[in-house]
């Protein structure tokens, strides 16, 4: 099977499509000597958002530094696809609000700041 078909297959069972990514986590450092380093940590992940390109428009408002926008983006759009996917789970029922505040306040922050 090549890498096409599979991006036409649904994501682990759940009927999502969308955009594929390879996360790598590179742990660099510890807070005290000797501590040892984390292995990497990787996984696949889809998102029906492109992630990048939600990254670069926050990096674009000025508001957080680069690698800042790069946390946040990344890290606000696998939690919010996981969401997604299991919007039935009661666990979530009770962020989803806020979270789609959230969202929207960033979304306005970074299109007054393009403006």
């Amino acid at each position: 099977m090549g890498i096409a078909d599979i991006s036409d297959i649904a994501w682990k069972g759940y009927g999502m499509r969308g955009h594929r990514y390879r996360v790598t986590l590179e742990h660099l450092g510890t807070p005290r000597d000797g501590m040892a380093k984390q292995p990497d940590l990787v996984f696949e992940a889809v998102n029906h958002d492109e992630i990048i390109a939600i990254v670069q428009r926050i990096r674009a408002s000025g508001q957080y530094s680069a690698d800042e926008a790069a946390a946040l983006g990344l890290g606000l759009k696998l939690f919010s696809e996981v969401m997604l996917k299991r919007k039935d789970d009661p666990l979530f029922q009770a962020l989803r609000p806020a979270l789609r505040s959230f969202i929207g306040g960033l979304k306005e922050r970074s299109r007054d700041a393009a403006a």
